[in-house]
């Protein structure tokens, strides 16, 4: 989010969602890096106090009991709009032209689901999705199931089965973008505010077991690829989600799909880190990023 809020993008609204922490955290939060990033012109709305069918499973083991270990930040010094997260979406999308929006999905896909179940004519306004979430392989909440999607399955089965372009960056992808000790030493060199805070993030202690040596940057890959698309590489493929028993949350992607079946997105499996990693170092350090084209972006 402090990424894309220091880029150039027309970001029309920040909504958030339980998932990492409940709510009125993941809000207070959002709030906190909108401060940060000096983007009270952005309107902020909370959304889904929950998944769509299931009780709401946090990640506070992993985020800390606020959702930001490691971040030094004061109190929001604004708050959120009035009105619901999803009324919000459904309202913006119905005033938007055809193929005009993307919608850029950081956490599970609650609030996505809703809008697209109670509104199914707001889908031709959506020009593409770019969610973060699920995985090729290994999951990083169980064996079977990436967070996001283990948070919500059947929200993620909703978006991935409603036909809309969707490009989906799962772990297999995001692991790929570490935060390597040079590229800490870079950010703590920026000797700013949005420098120091991405760095405390990046360094703050986290339960073993991922798999990584360093800290993945999962969400920005998001918003890399909504900048600078050329950086990844993927394939379309047919994905499943099971959102029941022990599997709940496992994406079966069909990387070598020889039934042929239609796919439900554009799945990345390589990442240019370095340059990615170079270019959000630019934006920690000016608003310089160059505006892309002219469609309208969603947090």
């Amino acid at each position: 989010m402090a990424f894309a809020a220091r880029s150039r993008l027309d970001i029309r609204a920040i909504i958030t969602v339980a998932g990492n922490v409940p709510v009125a955290l993941t809000t207070a939060n959002a709030l906190r890096i909108r401060d940060l990033a000096g983007r009270s012109d952005v309107p902020m709305l909370a959304g889904m106090a929950a998944p769509m069918m299931l009780a709401l499973e946090t990640a506070k083991f992993l985020c800390g009991p606020d959702g930001l270990a490691g971040a030094d930040l004061p109190a929001p010094q604004s708050s959120a709009e009035p009105g619901h997260a999803v009324a919000a979406i459904i309202r913006l999308l119905r005033a938007a032209e055809p193929d005009s929006v993307t919608l850029a999905a950081l956490g599970p896909l609650s609030n996505v689901a809703m809008a697209l179940r109670l509104a199914p004519d707001i889908v031709p306004a959506i020009a593409r999705i770019v969610v973060m979430g699920g995985a090729l392989g290994l999951g990083n909440m169980t064996p079977a199931a990436e967070f996001n999607f283990y948070v919500d399955p059947h929200a993620a089965r909703v978006v991935l089965e409603a036909g809309i372009p969707t490009t989906l960056f799962g772990l297999h992808a995001t692991h790929q973008a570490l935060a390597s000790p040079e590229h800490l030493r870079r950010l703590r060199g920026l000797d700013n505010r949005a420098g120091s805070v991405t760095h405390a993030m990046l360094t703050r202690s986290r339960p073993g077991g991922l798999g990584t040596t360093a800290h993945p940057m999962h969400d920005p890959c998001v918003i890399g690829w909504l900048l600078w698309p050329e950086l990844f590489e993927g394939r379309n493929c047919h994905i499943e989600i099971t959102t029941e028993g022990s599997l709940r949350g496992r994406s079966t992607i069909a990387w070598h799909d020889r039934q042929k079946r239609s796919p439900s997105a554009f799945v990345v499996n390589a990442i240019d880190a370095d340059t990615l990693f170079d270019r959000i170092t630019v934006s920690c350090r000016s608003r310089s990023l160059e505006f892309l084209d002219d469609r309208e972006y969603f947090l």
